[in-house]
């Protein structure tokens, strides 16, 4: 039988946020929104996702500093970086934070859905914890 997962998506484009948000609960997923880093830290804490996607690249708090707040959480949520950055240091950085997986975008909707299959699965336990997987740019 699914669980109930809840995944927080923080962006700060609108229509990519929204384009997230209808393919997530189209799966199943409750899914709730935040629009800046600021914002996505106080929704976390109150509402205290499986989950968050989070835009690197954001006014008021970057994602990183988001990713570094929520993984000092005891029981920190699984956390999917999306930047249009290309940089190799970027990533690098996010990974050494504990980023569970790091997409480029553009990318394909099945990428990013793929990978919250992988961390934060509807019809099983959460898996155990592995390192960012590495992600090839969708053409």
């Amino acid at each position: 039988m699914p669980v109930q997962r809840t995944i927080l998506v923080v962006d700060d484009d609108f229509e990519i946020m929204q384009a997230i948000r209808a393919v997530l609960e189209n799966k199943g997923y409750r899914v709730i929104t935040a629009s800046d880093g600021n914002a996505g830290i106080n929704v976390a804490e109150r509402e205290n996702p499986d989950m968050v996607i989070v835009d690197m690249m954001m006014p008021k708090k970057s994602g990183f500093l988001v990713l570094e707040r929520l993984k000092k959480k005891t029981q920190p949520p699984r956390i999917i970086m999306i930047t249009a950055n290309e940089g190799g240091r970027h990533r690098a950085y996010a990974e050494m934070l504990g980023v569970d997986d790091y997409i480029r975008k553009p990318f394909a909707m099945d990428r990013l859905l793929e990978s919250v299959k992988r961390h934060c699965p509807l019809d099983a336990p959460m898996p155990a914890k592995e390192s960012a997987s590495e992600e090839t740019p969708s053409t």
